[in-house]
């Protein structure tokens, strides 16, 4: 620990000297791979990100409804593109979150198996032709929540859509761990994590309350990603502080993605390796997005991404198996003092 801090005030003394930033006067002192020091034009991976909050809407069958969140999606990618963004990232139900109650055969006051022949099938599937062409047009990677028809009568996924900045599906994360409402009566869980790439900076999907179960995060740390983009619609627990820990114990980025309904108590933002918030949408439930830059060398990332990423790798590798000792003290767990 001491080490650390002696680092980290080697480079604040050389910022304060030069009058560089955090981020570049820490490149004096990272090694390269080859152990020659960072030199100050090679840049570590970074990519500027974009986390939305926007109203979310609950019935599949209402076609005016699915239209004014197509718009209102395309209105915060054109907002992200020109904030400089390179990926955007919306909640779960950013098109539509249909309700138990409108989609229960024996609804509307009763929970039942779902009837998807509600819902609009051609007016979905047109919103995200349209948001793909936008993120083509804008080069703008963009990661929206919509729900994926199967082959009847195969229930369907609830999914994140990974769209490219050429206009492409290159990817589909599927909800895999479902509520309980979820799974008995809507939805097919998916089968696996999803990873994908923006400018050198891998990325892995959560959905819906899968906040709660920290070993999905801990698998996209086995993967090397560096930040997790998470969607939900509101889950309950404090995902706020949830999402904090987990982006602590992993040493990457987390974007936490809500509808602007929820904002007044828990708004969309990204949280560093650090578990510091570095950007919030506005708590006043209005549609917006939030920037942050990802980069791993800048003072809110650099020691957890150093030092405690690696560490508790090699703390879980077993390094503490010859150190071990066969004493009688220990293995007595009555010994007096």
């Amino acid at each position: 620990m001491t080490a650390r801090r002696n680092f980290k005030r080697q480079v604040r003394a050389r910022a304060a000297k030069t009058g560089e930033s955090y981020t570049s006067a820490l490149r004096h002192f990272l090694p390269t791979p080859s152990g020659d020091v960072m030199s100050e034009a090679r840049n570590p991976n970074t990519v500027r990100l974009a986390v939305a909050q926007t109203p979310v809407r609950d019935d599949p069958r209402d076609v005016q409804a699915l239209r004014e969140s197509g718009r209102e999606v395309r209105a915060l990618m054109r907002e992200a593109a020109a904030q400089g963004a390179r990926l955007v990232h919306f909640p779960e139900g950013a098109l539509c979150f249909p309700s138990k109650f409108v989609m229960s055969v024996d609804g509307p006051d009763t929970v039942g198996p779902a009837d998807w022949d509600r819902c609009q099938w051609p007016v979905l599937q047109s919103e995200l032709a349209a948001i793909t062409e936008l993120a083509r047009e804008l080069r703008l990677w963009t990661v929206i929540a919509s729900v994926h028809r199967l082959t009847g009568p195969n229930r369907p996924h609830n999914s994140l859509y990974v769209l490219s900045d050429r206009g492409e599906v290159v990817t589909r994360y599927d909800e895999r761990l479902l509520s309980k409402t979820k799974v008995s009566y809507m939805y097919s869980p998916g089968v696996s994590p999803v990873t994908f790439e923006v400018d050198g900076t891998r990325f892995g999907c959560l959905l819906g309350m899968e906040i709660h179960y920290p070993e999905l995060f801990a698998e996209y740390e086995k993967s090397d990603v560096d930040c997790v983009l998470f969607s939900t619609s509101g889950t309950p627990g404090n995902t706020a502080a949830q999402a904090q820990g987990h982006a602590t114990v992993n040493s990457y980025w987390v974007s936490m993605s809500v509808p602007s309904q929820h904002s007044p108590t828990a708004p969309s933002g990204i949280v560093a390796p650090n578990g510091d918030w570095l950007a919030r949408c506005p708590a006043d439930g209005s549609p917006s997005v939030a920037i942050a830059h990802l980069d791993a060398g800048s003072e809110a990332a650099a020691d957890a991404v150093t030092y405690g990423r690696p560490w508790r790798r090699e703390a879980r590798a077993g390094i503490y198996t010859e150190h071990q000792v066969n004493d009688p003290r220990s293995e007595d767990r009555t010994a007096a003092f």
